[in-house]
């Protein structure tokens, strides 16, 4: 089905800009206080502020399309809530020939395009002739409607997978800290010192079926396996053996040194302050190949690789850190061997948290990977329906996605 060109419209044509402006007073906590939309409420980072409204400021309403106009990340665009605008942003105003949120998913497409093509030596902001010139395509209301409904759908279920994602988060740091504190009994059941026996250690109160020991009594160090690499020679050895870093993979060449199940953890670098977020080991496998900056670690009789990794995963360790510099740091072999790590002294008791935990992180992964499908697939609906590509009544036999109301919806594979 050919666009019409009639039905091809710059913005230029068919809308109006209204900039925000600075409230009266902020905070204002009287009875006409109004909430002032900022970039980081609209990203559901912050609360938004209680304000008094300036004679001229732009009220916005939700579901309206609004440009951030300055700054760093000028270009982007947001779907409004109710309340005052910000002095940074601009509202997008349309005629009644649009669906509303048609016109917000119409106008998104364009955002990468908007933020390479700001101006100002100073400040960033969006360049109104470039953004006059973004043209959409002004289908027919019903049709209009129809796009909308189906990418709406697709937002709604990345939302409740995030939603889901972030929970697990939570659940998992908060089992994790009652597993490698007080562990699961015989019997299956979280450890309390309302509960059972505990004992004074090197890492605080510990269950009394549990030990603490510095690492190099627990794990062997393989350090010996490592080879260093640069990504000239890298270059001419591409294959299919992982490259690893102290935090993932860096390069794919066409040999190994390492094979077997081993912990890694960073000898050198930024990341160690940022434990509470980023994972600290790497727990690998198979046949790969290992960089001069992380340590190879592998448990003894005592302590299973798996639960080295584990107990490491987000601790902190920087009391037993060199600085190197300004935010970065040092773990060398002799403060690695000299690590205190607390464990279980029945590899039962390991292995039945490792179960749990394992249970938990391989459903974050399901979930993070339905979370990449349903992103792409709305990348590829709004390239395919804002652009007139495929249209909506011809895409209905072609349209593969599973509504659901008890969770969200995946793509069928």
């Amino acid at each position: 089905m050919k666009l019409k060109k009639s039905e091809v419209q710059q913005l230029r044509n068919m809308v109006t800009l209204e900039k925000g402006k600075p409230p009266a007073k902020q905070p204002y906590f009287g009875h006409d206080a109004e909430l002032y939309l900022t970039p980081e409420y609209l990203r559901g980072r912050e609360s938004a502020e209680p304000v008094k409204p300036s004679v001229n400021a732009v009220r916005v309403h939700d579901g309206d399309t609004i440009v951030l106009w300055d700054g760093s990340n000028a270009g982007e665009i947001f779907r409004a809530r109710t309340g005052i605008l910000s002095s940074t942003m601009s509202r997008i105003t349309h005629d009644d020939t649009f669906d509303k949120e048609y016109f917000f998913f119409a106008v998104k497409t364009w955002e990468s395009f908007l933020k390479g093509q700001t101006s100002g030596s100073g400040i960033p902001h969006v360049d109104k002739e470039v953004l006059g010139k973004i043209e959409i395509i002004r289908f027919v209301m019903t049709e209009q409607v129809k796009i909308a409904e189906i990418l709406s759908t697709v937002d709604r279920g990345i939302k409740k997978i995030e939603v889901l994602i972030d929970k697990q988060q939570r659940i998992k740091s908060g089992l994790m800290k009652d597993l490698l504190t007080g562990g699961i009994d015989e019997k299956g059941k979280i450890r309390s010192e309302l509960t059972h026996e505990y004992q004074d250690s090197a890492l605080g109160r510990i269950p009394l079926e549990w030990d603490v020991k510095p690492l190099g009594e627990c794990c062997e160090v393989f350090n010996n396996l490592r080879k260093p690499i640069s990504t000239q020679i890298r270059e001419t050895m591409k294959g299919d053996y992982p490259y690893y870093g102290p935090t993932g993979i860096l390069d794919y060449i066409n040999e190994y040194r390492v094979e077997g199940k081993f912990v890694l953890i960073g000898e050198d670098g930024d990341h160690f302050l940022k434990f509470k977020t980023q994972e600290m080991t790497l727990l690998v496998n198979g046949k790969y190949n290992v960089n001069n900056h992380a340590h190879l670690i592998q448990g003894k009789d005592i302590v299973l690789t798996e639960w080295a990794h584990l107990f490491f995963l987000h601790r902190d360790i920087t009391l037993h850190l060199t600085r190197q510099g300004a935010g970065r740091f040092k773990l060398n072999k002799a403060a690695l061997l000299e690590l205190p790590i607390a464990f279980p002294e029945d590899i039962a008791e390991q292995e039945r948290i490792l179960t749990v935990m394992n249970g938990l992180r391989e459903s974050q992964i399901i979930n993070i990977n339905t979370l990449k499908k349903l992103k792409s697939l709305k990348t590829a609906l709004m390239q395919d329906l804002l652009t007139g590509k495929k249209r909506v009544t011809l895409l209905q036999n072609d349209l593969e996605v599973i509504p659901s109301e008890s969770g969200p919806f995946i793509p069928a594979t």
